[in-house]
């Protein structure tokens, strides 16, 4: 007998490789991860600090406007020293004046270590929205560095 079964019935191995069920999985995984990248990328951008950073050379730089949150929840933007108490609808109003004035000043986020998260969070995207492209997070050292 000729062809791809010998005498007993059982088939010769084939040296081919199956493609077809292979380009099939790829193409799935394709649209689901083109579906699921969009999903990915919302929220608010934040650059976190790390401990072991290195501090910010003021000399490069204008004085910074430094948004803070405090304890009990209440804002204030502190530009030259000066620091005022505001409202969150105000914070968005204030620093698009300064930022209008001298577009490389750096805005920086400070907030209480026990704030609640979601305040942060609210003050980055009221900044974000407001056309702020760049925020910066402040922490303080750790105690074993100098």
């Amino acid at each position: 007998m000729h062809g791809p079964f010998n005498r007993r019935g059982t088939r010769k191995p084939m040296g081919e490789i199956n493609v077809v069920p292979f380009i099939d999985v790829m193409l799935v995984l394709l649209v689901i991860f083109m579906i699921t990248a969009p999903m990915l990328t919302q929220g608010v951008q934040v650059d976190l600090p790390q401990a072991s950073s290195e501090p910010i050379d003021e000399a490069e730089n204008s004085e910074p406007i430094v948004v803070s949150v405090n304890r009990e929840g209440e804002y204030f933007i502190s530009l030259g020293g000066e620091e005022t108490a505001v409202s969150l609808d105000e914070i968005a109003d204030r620093v698009v004046v300064l930022l209008d004035r001298n577009p490389a000043t750096r805005v920086l986020v400070r907030g209480d270590r026990n704030v609640s998260y979601g305040q942060v969070i609210t003050l980055m995207s009221t900044l974000q929205t407001a056309g702020v492209a760049d925020v910066g997070l402040i922490s303080e050292p750790s105690p074993g560095e100098g």
